[in-house]
């Protein structure tokens, strides 16, 4: 990263310079301005950027660059073997009109349905990338405001969890169903949803990112990077500002997931760095079709962030999350370090139409249909948090699931915390620590209750 461009953005923090691209790009460059793009800040440039992606991709591959400037546009689609270059002092500024991104079959938010493309979009390709040191804003504050004014109408009508579904905002970058596709080196902000969107896809890197979506307002569901269904996944050195979930694997919600039971698997995260989020390194809510293999280490989570490590989902949500290895974190001030809830939010997680509602679209009832509850409860076991240090925590656990699903097999080696309250542990079986020291105002460590095989705690 480059202090230009953090400066532009009215930025402060780590500086990280650029990787070398993943797979290799061919073809030769082509200048969007030839195919008409203008950088005023006025000018919507959606076709002429469009039409430069099409080309290098009816060439066989090649790089589309933008000069600096200012180009308004809606959705883009880069296209296989075709590297999207948004070089230093270039911006792709996203349009406040919804009807400039177009509908797309997609997943959102663990059900699959129909929703407004990303305003940079990898769909259905192979071997493409967009990448550059310039910004990428998606000045989302107008779909913010959207999602917000549904709220007030929709809380008072029970009808809290279909909002998220039916207020409709653009991802910034919406990455679905590709193989061997690289998003590295930007600036990102003001996303109007999810930041970046990895879906259904394979051989995926994403690194080098600035993401600060907290300007002009702190918008809702504004996750930093969400990886999706989505397998062989690499992310590094990202520096994270959002106002919901940092960094996120999900697999699917309730009914819809259970159907499609695709598992999130072989994730790799590290060396990032979250400033300011709702939680830091989150795993669900949408758990349905499972995690497995994945392995987080280098994560740095400081203050205002109020939540660390937090496992989430519900008893409709089923799936296995295993083999989660989590490593050298760093915490400052960060209320709660570890949170497991199985039962999180229900006034989101658990749909229930209201009688007399009868016209209703095929995702809301995919969203109520009922969950047997022995395919509903999630299953946790064999997780791994070594080498953690925290500095001036709150609450060290908040750690509960359900009797007949237990957390099973989670080790915990070289925890150094400083911590007010140890917290408390239930619904716990095989649980080790190991060479840990948990240093509380009371000289406790935590409450354990219906918990069997916990050891290596002191009293």
């Amino acid at each position: 990263m480059h202090r230009r461009n953090l400066l532009r953005l009215g930025l402060t923090g780590a500086l990280v310079s650029a990787t070398p691209a993943f797979g290799q790009s061919a073809g030769r460059t082509f200048d969007a301005a030839d195919f008409g793009a203008v950088g005023d800040g006025e000018t919507i440039n959606t076709r002429p950027i469009q039409a430069a992606i099409d080309a290098a991709a009816g060439a066989g591959g090649g790089t589309v660059v933008l000069n600096p400037g200012v180009y308004l546009s809606g959705s883009l689609f880069v296209k296989s073997g075709v590297t999207l270059m948004i070089g230093r002092g270039a911006t792709v500024k996203g349009l406040r009109d919804l009807a400039a991104y177009p509908m797309v079959r997609t997943r959102v938010a663990g059900i699959e349905m129909d929703w407004p493309a990303g305003l940079l979009n990898v769909y259905q390709q192979r071997g493409a990338k967009i990448t550059g040191e310039g910004l990428v804003d998606g000045d989302g504050k107008v779909f913010w405001d959207s999602y917000w004014a549904m709220r007030r109408d929709y809380d008072p009508r029970d009808l809290r969890w279909a909002a998220d579904y039916d207020c409709r905002r653009p991802r910034l970058i919406h990455v679905y169903d590709s193989d061997e596709v690289e998003v590295s080196g930007l600036n990102l902000a003001r996303s109007g949803f999810w930041t970046v969107h990895v879906c259904y896809s394979r051989d995926v890197k994403v690194s080098d990112l600035i993401i600060r979506n907290n300007l002009g307002g702190r918008g809702p569901s504004t996750d930093g990077i969400d990886i999706d269904s989505s397998e062989r996944v690499l992310v590094e050195r990202c520096d994270l500002s959002v106002n919901d979930d940092a960094i996120c694997i999900k697999a699917g919600r309730d009914w819809d997931g259970l159907r499609v039971a695709r598992q999130c698997r072989e994730v790799r995260i590290k060396d990032c760095i979250v400033r300011d989020a709702l939680a830091g390194m989150t795993f669900g809510s949408e758990t349905s079709g499972g995690f497995e293999d994945i392995e987080v280490s280098g994560l740095r989570i400081e203050y205002p962030v109020p939540l660390g490590i937090f496992f989430k989902s519900g008893h409709t949500r089923g799936g296995v999350i295993s083999n989660i290895r989590i490593r050298d974190v760093f915490m400052q001030d960060v209320a709660t370090l570890f949170r497991v809830n199985l039962n999180w939010y229900p006034n989101y997680s658990y749909a229930q139409i209201p009688a007399g509602i009868t016209d209703v679209p095929d995702y809301w009832r995919a969203l109520a249909t009922p969950v047997p509850r022995e395919q509903g409860i999630p299953r946790i076991h064999n997780v791994r948090l070594s080498d953690m240090k925290v500095v001036g925590g709150k609450v060290g656990f908040e750690a509960a699931a359900y009797p007949e699903a237990p957390l099973t097999d989670f080790a915990f080696e070289r925890l150094d915390w400083d911590v007010r309250d140890a917290g408390t542990i239930a619904n716990a079986s095989n649980w080790r620590f190991t060479d840990c020291n948990i240093d509380t105002l009371d000289g406790k460590g935590p409450r354990v209750a219906e918990s069997t095989g916990v050891t290596g705690l002191r009293a």
